[in-house]
């Protein structure tokens, strides 16, 4: 049984994630947590010494959340047939968001967290707001980031962008495994560098430990030479049909043309492929 955080703010973004949660799990025995968190953020940024009164934020906050996350669970069940793998949770908190997120994780020992994206800039990318990219930074649960424009299609492949300079876990890349054992996925190792070399010794071996971890699956690599690193990606996920891009959060900065734009909140990509974000450990 598998333990999914599903974050929402009743928007129609948060929605589609939810709704690309439960097609990506359709066959996977799973208890999905509705999480709506009312944030403390504004009190921060305003410097107010003032903090609400339980009955303040039972009447003000709790509550309405409570309602809005009955009405979700209605349309849940009225837009998808039951599925009696799936059981279903609802969670309200008054808290920081990142750290009500990471609290849940230890808490319901989540195996994954699914949240949506929102903003579009350009027809090619996507800016993630800042709650997406504080939980793929600061809490260490494997995270399904989905664009808002995404719709659950056969993951017949999945893209793994990779320098080799990191030695990977079992832990880290379970999930990946999963996923490619679930959807019967092939798994598509890019190597991406400014020029062509030759790999170290120690990049090789970290290539053979991926081939030989992923081995059951069908598996290819490729090395891309080219000095834009974020056009050589968006080349080879448009050419590939790649429905899926996988990567290692501690690696992140290998990837800030891919990721990150010139904000470390703002995450370019296409509007319509999810990433899955990977950690070592659970915190």
């Amino acid at each position: 049984m598998k333990n999914i955080l599903l974050p929402t703010d009743f928007s129609e973004n948060s929605w589609n994630a939810i709704a690309y949660a439960l097609k990506f799990f359709d066959k996977t025995a799973c208890t999905f947590y509705l999480l709506h968190v009312n944030s403390l953020s504004f009190l921060a940024l305003n410097n107010s010494a003032y903090v609400p009164d339980k009955e303040f934020i039972e009447n003000t906050f709790t509550k309405p959340a409570k309602k809005q996350l009955k009405t979700l669970l209605k349309r849940i069940s009225t837009e998808f047939e039951e599925n009696k793998n799936h059981h279903f949770f609802t969670l309200t908190d008054y808290n920081f968001f990142v750290e009500s997120v990471r609290n849940h994780v230890l808490e319901k020992k989540i195996d994954m967290i699914v949240m949506g994206t929102k903003g579009a800039s350009g027809l090619k990318k996507v800016i993630v707001g800042s709650n997406a990219a504080d939980v793929i930074k600061k809490v260490k649960c494997p995270t399904l980031v989905v664009p808002e424009d995404a719709n659950f299609t056969d993951l017949h492949e999945i893209a793994f962008p990779t320098d080799y300079l990191l030695t990977y876990g079992v832990a880290l890349l379970k999930p990946l495994y999963n996923i490619l054992d679930i959807h019967n996925s092939s798994l598509q190792v890019v190597h991406i560098t400014k020029k062509t070399a030759e790999l170290s010794i120690d990049q090789q071996d970290n290539k053979d430990l991926l081939n030989e971890y992923f081995n059951k699956f069908r598996i290819k690599f490729y090395n891309l030479s080219n000095k834009n690193v974020e056009a050589a990606i968006e080349c080879f996920v448009q050419s590939r049909d790649i429905k899926m891009m996988a990567m290692v959060a501690k690696n992140l900065n290998y990837f800030q043309r891919i990721l990150f734009h010139s904000k470390i909140e703002e995450i370019t990509y296409h509007t319509h492929i999810p990433f899955l974000v990977m950690h070592d450990t659970m915190v």
